[in-house]
């Protein structure tokens, strides 16, 4: 599955995000990929870590912010198709999280892609979009 241009949209937002997280040495480098894995323990964070709520909000944030670029791009007059249609009414934050938790562990082969692929991927298989009417002839 392909998502396009709207992976490549979306990948400025998440790359953002990844780039918060880095230390400020890293200055000067080449970004890090964020990848889906990191972003699957970003939001499923273990028992004790300490990390826990700052995790969270990486999680959150990746989400939100794949979620609503991807409304911006589909919908209007120039509009891609949509890669995934949340259904009414749409989850929580929290359950969309733990499902992506629970992908990302049945799909380990995307583990190393970039996390706003990953979170496409989990988003399509997870919320598809239904398929058009066929048309009557």
């Amino acid at each position: 599955m392909s998502f396009g241009p709207i992976a490549r949209l979306l990948g400025v937002g998440a790359l953002g995000v990844a780039m918060m997280a880095t230390p400020a040495g890293a200055q000067g480098t080449a970004p890090p990929i964020f990848t889906t894995g990191e972003l699957a323990r970003a939001c499923g964070p273990s028992a004790g870590d300490a990390n826990a709520l700052a995790s969270r909000s990486v999680c959150y944030a990746v989400l939100v912010t794949v979620g609503q670029a991807h409304a911006m791009y589909t919908t209007g007059s120039r509009a891609a198709p949509p890669a995934f249609c949340m259904p009414n009414p749409s989850p929580s934050l929290e359950q969309v999280a733990s499902g992506f938790v629970s992908w990302v562990a049945a799909n380990p082969q995307h583990a190393g892609t970039r996390a706003v692929e990953g979170a496409l991927r989990f988003a399509a298989a997870t919320y598809p979009c239904a398929a058009p009417a066929a048309r009557r002839r």
